[in-house]
């Protein structure tokens, strides 16, 4: 048990980011290549139409206001501006000047920093557990490990979706960013131990679900370069098309005086904090699409009037819909991991290989960060102690203070013991739900948020299920070369962690109550958040939100489940598809889009 003991990880996102990095990352929002399509815009260019406005210009308003440019947003604007006008509007910056974003090989560069232009944005959770926001255009897809994955055939259809159309926005994705990846021999150990525990049969390369072994696509190329939903942004007709990031939607406007609330505009600020207003067409078919995640469309849905009316009313927020059930049932995929040390170097690797068990658990890996002398005072990539959740302390405790001082406590740790590797282990499709609450009326603060990890007794005999497995890869003969730690580095690091208050896999494994207290003291995320606005509750089959004209949503929250082992192709599928839906009710199903 002593290297399942090793397991003290830590994920998601929180560092100190010292003055030099954030004096590099600055500089870069500032870079002329942030701009790399003509369409794109600060936000400070807009022209804002006057709300005092009694006609409009038909040049200043547009067939489809989209809030939020991120892995839906993008293809769907990139879809609908192939026909019609379109103004995107994205919260954050440009993915094309942050070599942080970019390059594979500064993943874990971005969810560290914390400053306010950051491609992410740190939230905790009421339950403790660090996790982030997408705030770039691209979304997730920009700020993520880049495994690229379809949905199974049973959530495609479960989903309701036209599986014709399905298998054509798939590629329509893949033929723009996706890649085969560069497999390296952490990845080739996992495959070979997945298919040694019976893991089985092995899929080669595929994007499709299928349960036994299998790699998968990636949006990183052989470079190591990344490619995200913005460029899906390229295939748009550039001359229907206006993108202007630093853009802060604060609220939708809606026409209350008709027997239904009509959405009519957005009220938006630029990076300087002037607000501006923009219109849609009085042509009968324009919309605002919210695609704006799992997070931030249920809360924007609550900051301009639509949800629980007792909620709203609480914040003075004028009800425009009274919808119990916006925010509600939000899931986030528990994540458990190990980390398997080594004494060789272990070239960096992202997920490429996944395990699909019959058990209701994914097993993923990662390799390589945090593995030179100097990162040791640092940070130590997906899995640092400084930007992962110190699980066990109260969560008033959890403070800046606690994590600088477990970073100061490792500083004599001899560096094999962050050289090496992790295994992921994620429950699919989690019963335990949670929500999005208001905690004020300020756009750019995080809402409250809860997922309820492990409340629902079957996730988390799941999640012992899934330490079970890992345990079984860590003994399986292609880890050999991996797991040999001296006792005296182990006992170190087991000490260590011990004196940071981070509980440790139980040492008796055969102890299933002990398997399933590490399951809830050792919880954190890989970020497949989802729920919030779902079909049937806040919005219909078509994604149009129920009891409102010219609005719909169309993102991950709209999903009961996290489609696939990881989301990020579905949901830029799902923007494609929406789009070309959209374009067939408006031209015909035989139009060429």
């Amino acid at each position: 048990m002593a290297l399942v003991g090793c397991a003290v990880v830590y994920w998601c996102s929180l560092v100190w980011i010292t003055a030099q990095l954030s004096v590099s990352q600055g500089a870069q929002y500032d870079h002329p290549a942030q701009y790399r399509y003509p369409f794109i815009k600060p936000a400070s260019s807009f022209s804002s139409v006057p709300s005092s406005a009694a006609w409009v210009n038909p040049a200043a308003a547009y067939d489809y206001i989209i809030v939020g440019g991120g892995t839906a947003g993008c293809p769907l604007a990139a879809t609908l501006a192939r026909n019609y006008s379109v103004l995107l509007l994205e919260r954050g910056g440009t993915p094309f000047a942050n070599s942080n974003v970019s390059f594979m090989q500064n993943f874990h560069i971005t969810l560290a920093d914390i400053s306010e232009k950051s491609a992410s944005q740190m939230f905790i959770s009421t339950d403790g557990v660090f996790n982030a926001r997408a705030r770039v255009l691209g979304g997730g897809t920009c700020i993520n490990a880049g495994f690229y994955t379809r949905a199974s055939a049973s959530e495609i259809e479960k989903a309701g979706w036209d599986a014709e159309l399905v298998n054509e926005s798939y590629p329509w994705v893949e033929n723009q960013i996706v890649h085969r990846p560069d497999f390296g021999p952490w990845q080739r150990a996992i495959r070979d131990s997945l298919l040694e525990v019976g893991v089985a049969p092995f899929n080669g390369f595929t994007y499709d679900h299928l349960y036994g072994t299998k790699v998968g696509g990636t949006i990183f190329d052989r470079f190591g370069r990344r490619h995200t939903a913005a460029e899906l942004l390229a295939s748009a007709n550039p001359d229907n098309l206006s993108v202007l990031v630093r853009a802060t939607v604060q609220r939708i406007e809606f026409d209350t005086n008709g027997k239904r609330p009509k959405a009519v505009g957005v009220i938006f600020k630029d990076e300087n904090g002037k607000t501006h207003r923009a219109v849609l067409s009085k042509r009968a078919r324009s919309e605002i699409i919210v695609s704006s995640g799992a997070i931030g469309s249920p809360h924007l849905l609550l900051l301009s009037g639509i949800g629980p009316k007792a909620d709203l009313e609480k914040l003075n927020i004028p009800v425009v819909l009274d919808n119990g059930f916006v925010g509600k049932n939000m899931s986030d995929n528990p994540m458990n991991t190990i980390f398997v040390p080594s004494k060789t170097p272990v070239k960096q690797s992202l997920i490429q290989t996944v395990g699909i068990t019959k058990v209701g658990v994914y097993i993923e890996a990662s390799s390589g960060f945090g593995q030179n002398t100097s990162s040791i005072h640092c940070d130590h990539g997906l899995a640092s102690a400084e930007i992962g959740q110190l699980s066990t302390i109260p969560p008033k405790q959890r403070t800046h203070a606690a994590i600088h001082g477990f970073k100061n406590r490792k500083r004599n740790l001899p560096v094999e013991a962050f050289q090496g590797g992790f295994i992921l282990e994620k429950i699919a499709r989690p019963l335990s739900q949670g929500e999005v609450k208001l905690s004020n009326t300020n756009v750019d603060d995080n809402p409250s948020i809860t997922f309820n990890y492990f409340t629902h007794p079957d996730d988390l005999a799941r999640c012992v299920e899934g330490i079970r497995i890992v345990e079984k890869l860590l003994q399986s003969k292609p880890f050999s070369n991996y797991t040999q730690l001296d006792d005296d580095v182990v006992e170190r690091l087991l000490n260590m962690s011990v004196e940071a208050n981070v509980n440790l896999i139980p040492r008796h494994t055969n102890d299933t109550k002990s398997l399933e207290q590490f399951c809830k003291d050792t919880v954190i995320t890989i970020w497949h958040y989802h729920g919030g606005c779902h079909v049937g509750k806040v919005v219909g089959p078509d994604y149009r939100v129920l009891g409102v004209d010219r609005l719909r949503v169309v993102d991950g929250s709209t999903f009961f489940d996290s489609p696939g082992t990881n989301p990020q192709a579905t949901v830029m599928m799902l923007g494609r598809y929406v789009g070309v839906k959209i374009l067939r009710e408006r031209l015909g199903q035989a139009a060429r889009v």
